[in-house]
């Protein structure tokens, strides 16, 4: 590791949620200064290599990120040594992370929503299987967390 922090968010299809935990993070970084790496990142392998789901494109194009760049991915194992935190977005995926973490480990897991007062313990929404107005939820969710985390990250600077 190095001290430049870098964070992996993880879903689990890494088509949905993470992509845009991912370019909130790296926006609210940028707009803040904060010299950070970013990725993200599913515990389940169907989606590697695609892209993320349209609706998650569309989302972040309202919002000034172009994602259609990205491509889905599975944690590995080095990811725990490659990035200081990795966050879940999901108690489910937190889990999984817990179970795949090497005993060397040297990433710090946590929830996304653990870094947003008042929502610790909460899951980031799976906009999935709904409409669109779903991926405005997640939205609305990763931006608070990307917000606080680079509040977070800058003061320990």
């Amino acid at each position: 590791m190095t001290d430049t922090p870098a964070l992996l968010f993880v879903c689990l299809g890494n088509i949905c949620r993470s992509p845009l935990a991912e370019a909130a993070f790296r926006k609210a970084a940028a707009e803040a200064g904060l010299a950070a790496e970013a990725d993200s990142a599913g515990t389940g392998d169907w989606h590697v290599g695609e892209p993320p789901d349209r609706r998650a494109q569309a989302t972040a194009r309202r919002h000034g990120i172009d994602i259609s760049g990205y491509r889905g991915r599975q944690v590995s194992a080095r990811d725990f040594h490659r990035f200081t935190h990795i966050l879940a977005l999901d108690h489910a995926n937190l889990d999984n992370l817990r179970a795949l973490r090497p005993r060397d480990a040297t990433a710090r897991l946590s929830l996304l929503l653990d870094h947003v007062p008042g929502q610790e313990g909460e899951a980031v929404a799976d906009p999935y299987w709904g409409d669109e107005t779903g991926f405005d939820t997640t939205w609305a969710e990763v931006s608070a967390a990307a917000e606080a985390l680079v509040a977070k990250l800058q003061a320990r600077s």
